[in-house]
């Protein structure tokens, strides 16, 4: 059995003071920020992200902290910061976002279930600004009903049933009836802001600009101008510290904030980030689904808005992700097919493509299943040699941190030789936000432009008119492809990206283009993960992870 080591060892080898650490039990702990004196980033930022995903597996969560604990075998003080876990994915189809085997982070099942209590402040705090302002509705009923209300709530679950309902009915002692729905916590705006916040200050001034809709005259209405600020930011005066833990090997991870990368910028808080390099030599950081999602909304948002550099980036692959890509099926996928292997690799040249051009260099990792051949990976490897691309092939999933230590190695080794800058981004502040988009759909997707409904062209028109035009973009469209449509995979390639909706979220500092069918509340699979899990009588949890 796996013998966590207490969290206040943890924190005492990274040396945050005793006033700055908040346990949350025995393995698990908040960390105070305001209390450390030294906020010098003195690390090294690695960012890994992976090819489109598909239902083969990739692996990214676990060779982020696979190379996290290789880099410490290395004599690098290196820490793991990762995203919270959503409830919602962990009992849907995808299961917990923990890692895996001998590569994940610890306590892992009270990290994927209420981990320290965070995703429900979050919840908690999204909600009481929509009951709030429904109160401030009702109680004004006189003055004028408002032009139109944006601010819907949000639950931490997969349930299609709550994507559009109605609200208020039963007459004007109940409320004001209003066509409404839920997002899926990760989709909250509360969720993007704390994660962008530069803390508790400015978490309340985020929230403070948070737009919740147009009164009878047609002027945005911000949370700051109906003085609901204050009571939201207490709702997260807890939520608002970064978590730590560790990995199964004992390194540390500090695991904060969980937006989604297909509807919303899919990266862990900026606190945590900026933390781990204050405390570490290098911080190994993952952004959600492949790199033209969380990897680059990594770069066009969270690096901008935070001013950081990465040093390096990790592309991570599976060969039965590959083939999948390349035309195997699920149940051909393990079986040796040098054609679908060969027609696979267009997808991850792609993303080759894409990292190469935020000028980060950028070295492969191979994550080795076990039916894996010799020949196939020998030959994915001189495939990446012939471009120059420097790979490796890692087993961290079985051998933790020593399997991926030629990874590590790599990745040191192109830190050394490379002058860390700012990235390269897709599009400047000055473009406007369609420019911003059909720069994203070009440069990074492989599309020929974006297609804007008349409802997204009135939107456009009207935040630019208000100010917001220089606002960075945050697309959400499906995961599973470079286009809109999840059944074209590969590297699909002239498309037009059609943008159906589009949403300011003033507060975190984008804006959202919501592209094609992708939904912001997900529904649950056929059998989902729920149905796999159990509680025996001593506290064990099965299935969860």
């Amino acid at each position: 059995m796996l013998q966590l080591r207490p969290i206040t060892e943890i924190a005492y080898a990274l040396r945050i003071p005793e006033s700055a650490l908040e346990p949350y039990g025995h393995h698990k702990a908040k960390i105070d920020t305001s209390k450390l004196n030294d906020k010098t980033l003195s690390g090294k930022l690695v960012l890994v992200t992976a090819i489109t995903p598909n239902k083969a597996g990739i692996g990214k969560t676990v060779n982020t902290i696979g190379l996290s604990m290789a880099l410490n075998r290395l004599g690098k003080k290196a820490i793991a910061v990762l995203r919270e876990p959503s409830l919602g994915p962990c009992f849907g189809m995808k299961g917990g976002a923990a890692g895996g085997g001998a590569s994940q982070v610890e306590p892992a099942v009270d990290i994927n279930l209420h981990f320290n209590g965070d995703f429900h402040a979050i919840t908690s705090a999204h909600n009481m600004l929509a009951a709030l302002l429904d109160n401030h509705l009702y109680q004004n009923r006189h003055i004028g009903r408002w032009k139109e209300v944006y601010w819907k709530r949000v639950l931490d679950v997969n349930d299609r049933s709550l994507r559009h309902m109605l609200s208020g009915l039963g007459g004007t002692a109940h409320g004001v009836p209003a066509e409404t729905g839920f997002d899926i916590t990760p989709a909250s705006e509360i969720m993007a802001l704390l994660c962008l916040a530069d803390g508790a200050e400015d978490l309340l001034h985020r929230i403070n600009r948070i737009i919740l809709g147009k009164d009878q005259n047609g002027n945005m209405v911000s949370v700051g101008e109906l003085g609901f600020g204050p009571a939201i930011a207490i709702l997260l005066k807890d939520a608002i510290k970064p978590n730590l833990a560790q990995t199964s090997e004992g390194t540390p991870a500090i695991i904060h904030g969980g937006p989604f990368a297909n509807i919303a910028h899919g990266c862990n808080s900026l606190q945590a980030t900026r933390l781990a390099l204050q405390l570490g030599e290098i911080a190994v950081t993952e952004a959600g689904f492949g790199s033209d999602l969380g990897g680059e909304k990594f770069f066009d948002i969270k690096c901008r808005i935070g001013g950081l550099k990465p040093a390096a980036a990790v592309l991570v692959c599976s060969l039965q992700a590959l083939k999948l890509h390349g035309g195997a099926t699920e149940i051909t996928m393990k079986e040796i097919n040098a054609m679908a292997l060969e027609q696979g690799m267009l997808n991850l040249e792609r993303h080759l493509a894409n990292l190469s051009a935020f000028g980060v260099p950028v070295v492969v990792a191979i994550n080795r299943f076990p039916w894996d051949t010799e020949p196939e990976l020998q030959w994915v490897q001189e495939w990446c040699a012939a471009r120059k691309v420097q790979v490796a092939v890692t087993e961290c999933f079985a051998r933790g941190g020593a399997g991926s230590e030629s990874l590590g190695q790599l990745v040191l080794e192109t830190m050394a030789r490379t002058e860390i800058t700012a990235p390269n981004w897709v599009y400047q502040p000055e473009d406007s936000l369609e420019q911003k988009v059909s720069s994203i759909v070009r440069r990074v997707y492989g599309g020929a432009g974006a297609a804007f409904s008349e409802a997204a062209k009135k939107k456009i028109k009207e935040l630019e008119q208000a100010g917001y035009g220089h606002l960075p973009v945050c697309i959400a469209k499906t995961q599973y492809s470079f286009s809109a449509d999840p059944k074209v995979g590969t590297a699909a390639a002239g498309f037009t990206l059609p943008v159906r909706e589009v949403v300011l979220n003033a507060g975190a500092g984008f804006v959202v283009c919501i592209a094609g069918d992708i939904m912001r509340m997900p529904g649950l699979p056929k059998v989902p993960q729920a149905l796999n899990m159990r509680l025996d009588e001593d506290g064990t949890v099965h299935g969860v992870g």
